[in-house]
């Protein structure tokens, strides 16, 4: 059911531009550097000073980045250098053209450069939902994560909302904190305790003028906000998954200019797409680094990409180094396969999922069947009662066709500017019909007149009883209601893997609630709450590796809903969501607490593994290490990392056979482990060196092997899913195995 026209129509009236052009060495497999003479911004990649960045200071760094230029200023007077890296990337943003740009390949040290990416922007319950609780658990011991800084890079903050006040209940920041607050002492406070803005080379006001920001940040860590609520549904206490955690917000997100501005303005409630410059960003997380934070928030997305063409990825790896856990969004390009963003192995990737909360409406047809949808507009009166039903597949709502009717229409990002313009037109309200790619995903959203949000299958069934003589229908009001099922779900715009860039590591890694988030700013989608349980984490294990946290998480998550069924993907009919979809499961951050094994890994562990895939130059600009030669690096592919799931890639021969090693820390009791291969995956045998492992202290580390041995039966491009257990008498440590075949 695509209406092509209504798509049209509204491509239309929106215009996003997406930048992909790089300039950099040849040996380095980008676009060839083409001959310009025009002045651009280019971010600059070159190797670290001998020595290192930290033995210098800011003036002497940025003379150092100034001596790859041709001069340091333009013919105009301008100054070309932008912005001078310490943290983010060892490199600078400056005015250049291509020409100079190649004339730069010569000077030792110059790695590449290319043109700025553009990055895209992608409660009440949620926390009980995950099983959180004041009275005890990871909330308790972790004391609601008191202590850690949370770095949100987005579109900025509200600092008055009430979910940035601390009530005394918040304590001072650390004496480390470096940062500074542009909305100065009197705003900000022992929650929000910065906030910066950086765009085109100037420092403007760090207000977010979306909403997205807030939104993510409050998430995160919001404080309590009592008898919360959207159109007074989902009523309760609104708070952040670290509600004493502190907040330093960094905008680098800004509403797009130009001509569809005020088109943006209208549907900033419920379709949040920014574009931001790459160096904007870069130094966004490059002051992030320098504050001291300790998670990086992070729900944007730039597409698939190799990891030296995205900006995230560069600047996570140095975050990684710093301790600091960056947290990022799989994407909302879903469901289609292999549109994952963020898929870099050191960074902890998040897909959204449902909760079993519904803002319910049944919508009732003449014939007495009953459709449940959800909307959060349920005024006390209305009059869409037994009204005649119309279909408008040119989208054109004139008054003479939907005065006093029920518009159908298909669902898009656009509702709410849809029933806005039935509502202008006379129409009494509107039913959202998914199309076939949106599946069972719905929302809540806060529309102007009586809606109903309802599902592919269910939309087939209006659409059929639609086409017979003289159809009506009521739009009844049921409130929120809970215990949904299937709950939860893989929500159908979740970034989805297998990545085309990462060598074959399980992409997303866990999924979290992400759809009808209530928080500081509502909206249709919200970003999921996973960096404040890594700051719960976090305090309650200050020891431990952004990859322990990670593992730890990854290792305990759950895989079946709340009725005991697999856990489904909205998308594809409430099937059994592949690991593709939902990675090692839904979060469970009161497990997570108490992992018992996890998996580490180093940042210099994956130097073999990037050898593998890039060439030297491009590994250097990545790992920031002096004195790396891939050539004298034994490489590694993806699978033999020491990561929580294990992806590879298998021959079809009959007896082919791949070897990988795991090493498991112990953070917990001393306990003997048993490995049970617990369903294999169809097409390959897999055996282990060992059945057990024992483990007597705190930390220490043991190693097994598994054997995987094709046994001929799988066709090329067949994907096979099985898992893995270690099992005590107290921890399950569970590891999802995919194997493609080719």
């Amino acid at each position: 059911m695509e209406d092509k026209k209504c798509a049209t129509f509204f491509a239309m009236l929106i215009i996003l531009f997406a930048s992909n052009s790089y300039l950099r060495l040849s040996q380095c497999q980008l676009m060839p550097i083409v001959s310009d003479n025009q002045v651009k911004t280019f971010i600059v990649f070159v190797e670290e000073p001998v020595g290192g960045a930290n033995l210098l200071n800011d003036e002497e760094l940025t003379n150092f980045h100034r001596s790859f230029l041709p001069n340091n200023s333009l013919d105009s007077g301008e100054e070309r250098m932008i912005y001078s890296y310490r943290h983010a990337i060892s490199g600078f943003a400056a005015l250049l053209t291509a020409d100079e740009v190649l004339a730069m390949e010569t000077k030792p040290g110059f790695l590449f450069a290319r043109l700025p990416e553009e990055v895209r922007a992608e409660t009440t319950y949620t926390p009980q939902y995950m099983g959180l609780s004041e009275g005890g658990g990871l909330w308790w011991s972790s004391q609601y994560g008191e202590g850690i800084i949370i770095g949100v890079i987005d579109s900025g903050i509200t600092p008055t909302h009430p979910s940035f006040q601390s009530f005394n209940a918040v304590p001072a920041p650390p004496v480390n904190w470096f940062s500074n607050c542009s909305f100065g002492p009197n705003v900000c406070n022992n929650k929000l305790i910065g906030a910066m803005a950086f765009q085109n080379g100037k420092n403007p006001s760090p207000l977010d003028d979306t909403g997205h920001g807030t939104h993510c940040a409050s998430i995160a860590a919001g404080s309590p906000v009592y008898d919360a609520g959207v159109l007074d549904q989902a009523r309760g206490t609104a708070v952040g998954t670290a509600p004493r955690a502190h907040i330093s917000a960094y905008k680098v997100l800004y509403r797009n200019s130009g001509t569809e501005e005020d088109f943006l303005a209208v549907l900033a409630s419920q379709k949040k797409i920014h574009l931001m410059l790459l160096r904007d960003f870069l130094l966004g997380i490059d002051q992030a680094i320098r504050d001291g934070v300790d998670v990086l928030s992070m729900s944007l997305i730039s597409g698939p990409k190799r990891f030296e063409n995205t900006s995230i990825a560069i600047s996570s790896f140095y975050a990684i180094t710093r301790g600091i856990v960056p947290c990022a969004a799989a994407g909302n390009s879903g469901p289609t396969a292999s549109v994952i963003s963020n898929d870099a192995p050191w960074i902890f990737t998040i897909g959204a999922s449902s909760t079993d909360r519904r803002i319910k409406v049944t919508v009732i047809l003449g014939d007495a069947t009953e459709i449940d949808g959800e909307s959060a507009y349920q005024p006390d009166t209305h009059n869409a009662t037994n009204l005649e039903l119309v279909f408008d597949p040119d989208c054109l709502f004139l008054s003479a066709d939907v005065q006093g009717k029920i518009v159908l229409y298909e669902a898009s990002p656009f509702s709410l500017l849809i029933g806005s313009m039935v509502k202008n037109a006379g129409g009494e309200g509107i039913i959202m019909m998914n199309s076939i790619k949106r599946g069972f995903t719905t929302y809540s959203e806060p529309h102007f007149l009586p809606a109903a949000h309802i599902s592919h299958v269910d939309a087939q069934k209006l659409m059929a009883y639609a086409q017979t003589s003289n159809p009506t229908a009521s739009i009844v009001f049921k409130g929120t209601q809970f215990g949904a099922s299937p709950a939860p779900s893989i929500a159908y715009f979740s970034g989805r893997g297998p990545s085309q860039y990462n060598g074959g590591i399980i992409k997303p890694d866990i999924v979290a609630p992400g759809v009808n988030i209530l928080a500081a700013w509502p909206v249709e989608v919200g970003p999921n709450p996973t960096a404040g349980i890594v700051a719960d984490l976090k305090k309650n294990h200050p020891d431990w590796s952004p990859a322990m946290i990670k593992s730890a998480i990854m290792t305990t998550a759950l895989t079946e809903d709340l009725d005991g069924n697999p856990i489904a993907d909205d998308a594809f009919s409430h099937q059994p969501a592949s690991y593709f979809a939902m990675g090692a499961g839904h979060v469970n951050p009161e497990r997570a607490n108490d992992p018992g094994l996890v998996y580490d890994t180093q940042p210099l562990d994956y130097i073999p593994y990037l050898c593998g895939m890039y060439s030297t130059d491009i590994v250097k600009a990545i790992v920031r290490q002096q004195g790396i030669h891939c050539s004298t690096i034994q490489s590694i592919t993806a699978a033999k990392l020491n990561y929580p799931s294990i992806g590879l890639r298998m021959p079809i021969a009959k007896g082919s056979a791949i070897v990988i090693t795991r090493t498991l820390t112990n953070v917990g009791p001393a306990e003997l482990y048993d490995l049970q291969i617990k369903k294999m995956p169809d097409g390959v045998d897999i055996r282990s060196d060992t059945k057990n492992l024992s483990f007597s202290a705190l930390n220490e580390t043991q190693s097994f092997r598994l054997q995987f041995t094709s046994n001929g039966t799988a066709q090329s491009g067949q994907v096979s899913e099985g898992y893995l257990i270690l099992n005590s008498t107290t921890h399950v440590v569970r590891s999802p195995i995919s194997v493609t075949y080719y």
